[in-house]
C-alpha cells in the first residue's frame, strides 16, 4: 500500500471521527472550559465600558479639569482645594470627636480621584483610571499561561484525546476500527488528527475571542496604536501558542489512553509536574512541555505580588528556549510519542469484559 493509499484512509478515519470528537457528550465540558476566560474578559470590558460611562456623566455634572485636579498637593486644607478644583461629588466621613477622616472623590471622566483628608489636612491622595491597556496585556498574559495553558487546554485535551481510544473501548465500538482493513498505526493518526483538529478549532477561537475582548473597552485610535506596534504579532503568537499545546498535550493524553487503563492516574501525575514549573531547578524545567510553551508567549506573565514570601523564594528562572529550538522540539516530542503509542496500538486486545 503506497503513501495515497494511507493518506485517503487517514482522511477517511478523520470524517468519521468529527463528529464524534466534536459533539461527544463526555466531552462537552471541554466548551465550557475554552468559554470561561471569554467570559471573564467579557464581563471585565462591560465593567470598564459602565465604568466609563458613569464617570463621564458625574463629568458632565461635576465638570473639573486633569490639571487642576493634578494640582493637588498633601497638606492642602479642604478649602484650598474647593478653591482649586471645586466642589466633589460625594464626600464620605468617618470618625469621632478626636480623629475624623474624610474622602472626596472627584473625575475628570476618564479618572477617579480620591482626596483623603484627616482633620481638615489633605494627607492621601488616590487615582483610579478606567482602563489601563498596558496593565491589562500583562492580566492577559497571566490568565492565559497560569489558567488558560495549565488548566483549560489541559483538561481540554485530557477530555478529547484520552477519550479517542478509551471511550470507545468503555462504549464497546472500537472492535468496528480493529475489523476493518486498515493499519492500526494509520487508525491512530487519523484519530489523533481528528483530536487535535478539534481542540486547535476550540482553542485558538477561544484565544481570539479572549483577544477581542480585551481590546474591545477601548477606542479605536488606542486599539489601532496597538495592533500596529505589536498587536497582531502578539495576537498570532497567543494562537500558536494554543495549537503547539493542543499537539503537545494531545499526544501526551492519546499514548495515556493506550497504555494505562485508568489514564486519569498518569493525567495527574502530568498535572503535579508541569504546574511545579515554576519551581522546579532549571535543568528540571526544560522536562515539561509548559516551559517551551511559555518560552514562545509574546508577554512574560509576572508572578503574583500576594505569593507567600517562603514560595516567592523557590521560585526559580531558567533561559526561555528560543522559538525555533521551542517548536522544534515540541514537534519531535509529540513525534516520539506517537511513535511509541503507534507500537502499543499495534498490540492492543480488546477484551470489553475487563476494560
Amino acid at each position: 500500500m503506497n503513501v495515497t493509499q494511507y493518506w485517503s484512509q487517514i482522511r477517511a478515519v478523520i470524517r468519521l471521527e468529527m463528529r464524534k470528537t466534536f459533539f461527544a457528550r463526555r466531552g462537552l465540558w471541554v466548551y465550557l472550559l475554552a468559554l470561561a476566560p471569554v467570559l471573564l474578559f467579557g464581563g471585565h470590558a462591560i465593567d470598564m465600558m459602565r465604568t466609563r460611562q458613569d464617570r463621564h456623566e458625574l463629568a458632565r455634572a461635576h465638570p473639573v479639569l486633569t490639571s487642576a485636579l493634578r494640582s493637588i498637593k498633601p497638606g492642602m486644607t479642604p478649602d484650598e482645594v474647593i478653591a482649586a478644583v471645586g466642589e466633589p461629588y460625594r464626600r464620605t466621613s468617618v470618625g469621632g470627636r478626636r480623629r475624623i477622616r474624610t474622602w472626596w472623590n472627584y473625575t475628570d471622566g476618564e479618572s477617579q480621584y480620591t482626596f483623603g483628608f484627616v482633620d481638615d489636612e489633605l494627607q492621601n491622595i488616590s487615582i483610579r483610571d478606567t482602563g489601563n491597556l498596558q496593565q491589562d496585556k500583562l492580566i492577559f498574559a497571566t490568565v492565559f499561561q497560569f489558567f488558560f495553558l495549565r488548566l483549560a487546554i489541559f483538561f481540554g485535551c485530557v477530555g478529547i484525546f484520552m477519550n479517542l481510544f478509551r471511550g470507545e473501548l468503555i462504549d464497546k465500538s472500537l472492535h468496528y476500527y480493529l475489523l476493518a482493513p486498515i493499519r492500526r498505526e494509520v487508525l491512530l493518526v487519523g484519530k489523533y488528527l481528528a483530536g487535535l483538529i478539534a481542540t486547535v478549532v476550540i482553542f485558538t477561537t477561544s484565544t481570539a475571542l479572549q483577544f477581542w475582548m480585551l481590546l474591545i473597552p477601548y477606542d479605536s485610535a488606542t486599539t489601532s496604536q496597538y495592533l500596529q506596534s505589536g498587536g497582531w504579532s502578539h495576537l498570532v503568537a497567543y494562537m500558536g501558542v494554543t495549537a503547539l499545546a493542543c499537539l503537545g498535550y494531545g499526544s501526551v493524553f492519546l499514548a495515556a489512553g493506550l497504555f494505562f487503563r485508568n489514564p486519569l492516574i498518569p493525567a495527574g501525575i502530568v498535572l503535579v509536574w508541569e504546574s511545579a514549573n515554576l519551581f522546579l531547578p532549571a535543568a528540571l524545567k526544560k522536562v515539561s512541555v509548559i516551559f517551551y510553551l511559555q518560552s514562545l508567549c509574546p508577554v512574560v506573565a509576572p508572578p503574583d505580588r500576594d505569593m507567600n514570601q517562603l514560595l516567592a523564594l523557590l521560585i526559580s528562572s531558567a533561559e526561555p528556549t528560543p522559538a525555533v529550538w521551542a517548536v522544534t522540539g515540541l514537534f519531535v516530542v509529540t513525534a516520539v510519542i506517537l511513535v511509541l503509542a503507534a507500537r502499543q496500538a499495534r498490540k492492543l486486545e480488546i477484551n470489553y469484559g475487563t476494560d
